[in-house]
């Protein structure tokens, strides 16, 4: 479609300021490694909690959902909104911890936590595999919606939208380092959301969809509103083998198994990738939990519904996939898929002026994500390869150095791999099989003494190859059953090398529990020592029980939000009502069990 002057002057005052975000923080971003990776150690809660939710906040996300919802409902989302119990243990229990490592990344607590040739080769194995491999995926399907908004919103070919959209993404990263990241993070996360309310609204407003009771209403989306999926009876009146899959797969694995036992951006157990950077950069342990808190309740109870009831009104304007190839016969048809209903819908109801702000929107919440991804994997690159195996005696300028030219680098294989994917699903259930059977390990590493470095990498390979696999071999088996069996075969494998194998040595172990000090039955032996040579650490350990208690409390806090909402939303008064009080309950149990803490 054709935008006209008033969109194009708001998308170029939106790089615009993105880009004077970058240049003002260069020149104290090239002064150290410390201030271009964590902002100085100094960064307040609430700018940490609101940059990680706007790195999550990415373009390829409303299409995601929409592709979700389209397929399998709004209970569809199960699949990530099971990831906030991971993300309220990391706030309870790990968060303090990170912050007491007084690590440059969360790779460097490898050789904190372990010892010997095994520690540092897992530190560098690592870091090229998460900051470069892994994280290359993760901006491969980042980029993949940015060529479906480009191709359908402002007509541009796949390899023309990745150029444009990598611009300014590439400035913001490699100029200001972190702290240009955190405060563009501010302004794109805030522009973001205007958008994605305003696309809600929109989409509302289009004639086939006639307004929110119309649409609650609509018989073409029976069965797509529940919270909850559900087992349907066939004519014999058993349960039919679908709806018993539909369950498993959308609510019973994810909440049973998937949230502590697969690694996945944003949710990892235990903490870890840019939301530990986060935690990193704070300026205390205090400031490290209540930016995840503040994370955790933006990203699950606040962000979903303007997506959600876009994807549903996609399901009433663009009822199949033929539908939309109809309505953009200029689309390049391998990107046809239910994933791209989302920049469909967008361009079918926004009225000009309104269009330039979403569009803008959307590029915002690309920059943020990407310029996260490049220079949280170019910290890994620089901090935990270069530095520590190719140049020890790199300067300072040389690492900030080493960081913007690996940035360059990570943004164009990305940009290779996001022309091989064709949906955002697609991506999602990748990452979701090569983390499956991690998860644990990276939760006990911090309480069971005999985890060691060469767990891990057992860890990641099986993982990986079982993935591999999988995706290879035609076992006719459904993704949820490939999750337990990716699952299964790696937490056998880690768990027998760590009884097989010599843990850390006891020296490394004594140091960790001095420093970091977690505390739990799985360090008894080692705190006794520690109590004999009269070493005890100073702080307070984490107390478990209560974390795990708040823990709970801001799962039923943050998921009483989301379906309060959905409530008012659909209609239903009383529903809300009551979960906006339990919220409020939860929300008072928190206060006053962390105020005693």
């Amino acid at each position: 479609m054709q935008l006209e002057t008033i969109d194009w002057v708001i998308i170029i005052g939106t790089f615009a300021v993105t880009l004077a975000i970058g240049l003002f923080a260069t020149r104290r971003a090239g002064s150290g490694t410390t201030e271009f990776f964590l902002s100085g150690r100094n960064m307040p809660w609430w700018l940490l909690g609101i940059s990680m939710v706007a790195t999550t906040f990415s373009s390829d996300t409303p299409n995601l959902v929409t592709d979700i919802v389209r397929k399998n409902g709004v209970a569809g989302n199960w699949v990530w909104w099971a990831f906030l119990l991971t993300g309220m243990l990391t706030v309870f229990v790990y968060a303090r911890l990170w912050r007491r490592s007084d690590a440059l990344t969360d790779i460097e607590f490898y050789e904190l936590r372990y010892s010997g040739k095994s520690a540092a080769f897992l530190r560098g194995f690592r870091a090229l595999y998460l900051g470069f491999f892994f994280n290359v995926i993760i901006m491969a399907a980042v980029s993949l919606a940015a060529i479906k908004i480009g191709g359908i919103m402002l007509g541009l070919s796949p390899l023309d939208s990745l150029i444009w959209a990598s611009i300014i993404t590439v400035a913001v990263a490699t100029l200001g380092g972190l702290r240009a990241v955190l405060h563009s993070d501010l302004f794109l996360f805030t522009l973001a959301m205007v958008g994605a309310i305003a696309a809600a609204v929109f989409a509302l407003r289009a004639p086939e969809v006639g307004g929110l009771g119309a649409l609650i209403s609509a018989p073409a989306l029976e069965g797509s509103l529940s919270f909850f999926p559900h087992l349907e009876r066939g004519p014999d009146g058993s349960f039919t083998t679908a709806s018993i899959d539909l369950v498993v797969s959308l609510l019973v694995i994810p909440l049973a198994v998937q949230w502590w036992s697969v690694w996945y951006p944003s949710a990892e157990p235990g903490g870890g990738g840019y939301v530990a950077q986060r935690m990193l950069a704070a300026r205390d342990e205090k400031h490290a939990r209540a930016a995840v808190l503040l994370f955790n309740a933006l990203y699950y109870g606040v962000r979903p519904w303007p997506w959600i009831i876009v994807a549903l009104c996609s399901i009433i304007v663009f009822p199949d996939l033929d539908s939309i190839a109809r309505a953009f016969p200029n689309a390049d048809p391998s990107i046809i898929n239910d994933d791209l209903a989302y920049p469909a819908m967008l361009e079918r109801v926004l009225p000009h002026g309104w269009l330039g702000l979403v569009v803008a929107s959307l590029l915002a919440a690309y920059v943020s994500t990407i310029s996260t991804h490049l220079n949280w994997g170019s910290s890994y690159i620089v901090h935990d390869f270069y530095s520590r195996f190719v140049r020890p005696g790199a300067s300072e300028s040389e690492q900030v150095l080493a960081g913007r030219v690996s940035t360059v680098i990570m943004m164009l294989v990305a940009g290779f791999f996001a022309l091989q994917l064709s949906n955002a699903l697609q991506g999602f259930q990748i990452l979701l099989q090569v983390g499956a059977g991690t998860g644990l390990l990276f939760i006990l590493r911090w309480f069971w003494w005999r985890i060691n470095a060469i767990s891990e990498v057992v860890a990641m390979v099986i993982s990986f190859v079982v993935a591999v696999g999988l995706q290879l071999g035609d076992f006719g088996l459904a993704a949820w059953q490939e999750l337990l069996t990716g699952i299964g075969i790696t937490t056998l494998c880690w768990v027998s090398t760590a009884f097989v194998t010599s843990p850390a040595d006891p020296e490394t172990l004594k140091s960790f529990c001095r420093h970091i000090n977690p505390g739990g039955p799985g360090w008894q032996h080692v705190y006794d020592e520690l109590r004999e040579d009269g070493t005890l650490p100073v702080s307070e350990p984490v107390n478990i029980p209560r974390g795990i208690v708040c823990m709970m409390l801001g799962c039923l806090a943050v998921y009483s939000v989301l379906f309060s909402t959905g409530f008012w939303i659909y209609g239903e008064a009383v529903g809300g009502t009551v979960l906006a009080v339990t919220a409020l309950a939860a929300s008072a149990g928190i206060v006053r069990l962390r105020f005693n803490d």
